[in-house]
């Protein structure tokens, strides 16, 4: 999983960027559309909202709201998470927060 500028990577990379999006997004909320699981793997489709409070990737917090579609793979192995592939639409994301692209 590809990770956001300047994190570690594994675990330490993930709880860092988990903490930079609730910081940015402290409003932050989640919706499960659809969930499909076939032997150790589980495919969600769900959408993501927030609103844009504090710095997120060099950008000042805009007042904005966002909602965007999500996909997140997981493998499973002895009841644990061992791999995840995730998709979000960055790009829409950063449009309806009146920034342009995502930095790169």
């Amino acid at each position: 999983e590809e990770l956001p500028p300047g994190m570690p990577s594994g675990y330490e990379g993930f709880g860092q960027s988990i903490t930079m999006f609730h910081d940015a997004f402290p409003d932050t909320q989640g919706t499960i559309g659809e969930m499909v699981a076939e032997g150790d793997t589980v495919a969600v489709l769900w959408t993501w909202s927030g609103t844009h409070q504090g710095e997120f990737m060099g950008i000042p917090g805009t007042g904005k709201r966002f909602d965007i579609a999500v996909i997140d793979i997981i493998e499973f192995r002895g009841g644990k998470g061992v791999a995840h592939w995730g998709v979000m639409d960055m790009v829409g994301m950063m449009e309806q927060l009146g920034v342009g692209s995502p930095p790169a």
